[in-house]
């Protein structure tokens, strides 16, 4: 018999009295004389299907052997449940243990287990509901995201992993190399004797290549991963994570802002509308959690509404001067309570003051604009005041900077003057300067990392728990 599928088969198209097969791992069992009831989940739903066994037919040789976390092919009948947890339920008539699990060794048994204990074995946290509802909503907003391009004609590029480029230093590099490293005796390094000939290291970004492929293609996109080899171990911070990294010809800035609102707006919504059951456990899993928190650390309104209200409205759009005037005159500033004293114009927003702009002042999410050139990178567009760049961030609730991107400096006399500034070789990037050299056009980008936007959809703290297997500083299993 074909395998159904809980959540596609049977909880979405309920024909009752009719057999099914159904294959998952036990999240459950309960025994009593004459019966037993088995949890069955196969990862589909976050709700789990329950299976009865009479004892009579199946007895203790069977069910005896059945614990949390082995793994069943049941046979059945679905039938309207006497219960009051659940609407149907699966009365078996042939059970076939396909794996057992050691009840004692067993380490996701049915209680509630810390996040830090489940990044301890990784390899099984997916059968938890916490993690089965967060890499489901994970594998959804990956999906919306490519359709949300795909609706509007972009082309999806692949670019590459390993590169001889260093995306103007916006992260620390993970080298690449084929050299035995063990049996190399002098302290520098000979890379040209190396598999490339070159010193090569693991992309920290895809932009510079995207960009090529949007002065042939016009708007393309990036989904790809990158790698930081920065020695932060924050609740904010990974080693390797994924990037979406649009780039789109004949686009401004203010096109560009437009679209990186419409996309996580679009996203958003999609998660609404087809992740409710897993949105609603989130949700009430958050608010259980809060209960013991003091109030000042709780969400003021719990997470579906979070998440509506940011579909439903407009992003505040302010400019660098605009926000740094609010954050040196506001009360945190003033009264010391900020890490970081705003003080001098030009200084890198924080994470504290992005959050305060968003959560405290304007109570929405936030687009800055116009920053000062000397903390962006060279490629960003020169503003007619010569002090600014045009350069935006979106800046969202709990995890600050979800997006980072630009206007691109179409002309090449002023690129490699902000080159030449920041000492840039003219000989490395002599292939990104060639598109300014034959058919230059205004175009722009932006950078969204995936496991920030998974964070604030899911309301999960700590983005080591949205993304399967996290690499981190000393970290790297499984």
């Amino acid at each position: 018999m074909k395998k159904d599928r809980i959540k596609i088969s049977l909880l979405n198209d309920v024909k009752l009295n009719t057999k099914v097969c159904v294959m998952g791992w036990v999240r459950n069992k309960r025994q009593s004389k004459n019966v037993s009831f088995i949890s069955l989940n196969d990862g589909s739903s976050i709700k789990s299907l329950q299976v009865v066994l009479d004892m009579q037919i199946f007895g203790l040789h069977l069910t005896d052997r059945i614990h949390t976390g082995c793994s069943l092919k049941v046979n059945g009948n679905l039938v309207e449940s006497q219960g009051k947890n659940q609407n149907y339920e699966l009365v078996a008539n042939e059970v076939i243990l396909l794996g057992e699990s050691d009840p004692d060794k067993y380490p996701i048994q049915p209680k509630k287990h810390s996040f830090e204990f489940l990044r301890e074995v990784a390899h099984l946290r997916p059968r938890t509901n916490t993690f089965s509802s967060i890499f489901r909503i994970r594998h959804a907003i990956i999906f919306s995201i490519h359709k949300f391009f795909n609706e509007r004609g972009f082309v999806n590029i692949h670019t590459p992993i390993i590169t001889s480029s260093d995306a103007e230093g916006a992260g620390e590099m993970f080298k690449v190399t084929a050299l035995d490293l063990d049996n190399i005796k002098n302290s520098k390094v000979d890379y040209s004797k190396d598999f490339f000939s070159k010193e090569v290291n693991l992309t920290v970004s895809g932009q510079l290549n995207a960009e090529l492929g949007a002065l042939a293609l016009s708007e393309v996109y990036t989904f790809g991963p990158t790698f930081r080899a920065e020695n932060s171990n924050t609740s904010r911070h990974l080693a390797e994570f994924w990037m979406i990294e649009p780039e789109m010809a004949f686009y401004n800035i203010d096109d560009n802002m437009d679209l990186a609102e419409e996309l996580l707006k679009y996203v958003i919504k999609y998660i609404l509308n087809n992740c409710v059951d897993d949105l609603e456990f989130l949700q009430d899993r958050e608010i259980n959690e809060e209960k013991s928190l003091p109030q000042i650390l709780r969400n003021d309104m719990p997470l579906i509404e979070r998440l509506k209200i940011i579909s439903d409205n407009s992003f505040e759009r302010i400019s660098y001067t605009e926000a740094y005037n609010i954050l040196k005159n506001s009360k945190p500033n003033k009264k010391g309570k900020f890490k970081f004293k705003v003080e001098e114009w030009g200084i890198d927003l924080q994470s504290e003051h992005e959050r305060f702009l968003v959560e405290k002042h304007f109570k929405k999410p936030v687009i800055v604009v116009d920053y000062p050139k000397k903390i962006k990178a060279f490629y960003m567009r020169l503003n007619d005041d010569e002090n600014t760049v045009s350069a935006m961030d979106i800046l969202f609730p709990s995890v600050g900077e979800i997006i980072g991107g630009s206007q691109r400096e179409e002309r090449l006399s002023i690129l490699k003057q902000r080159m030449k500034e920041m000492d840039l070789s003219e000989k490395d990037l002599s292939w990104y300067l060639d598109t300014r050299k034959f058919g230059t056009v205004v175009h722009s980008g932006f950078g969204l990392g995936l496991e920030r936007l998974i964070q604030f959809i899911t309301g999960i703290k700590n983005i080591k728990d949205v993304i399967p297997f996290p690499r981190t500083p000393g970290n790297c299993n499984f």
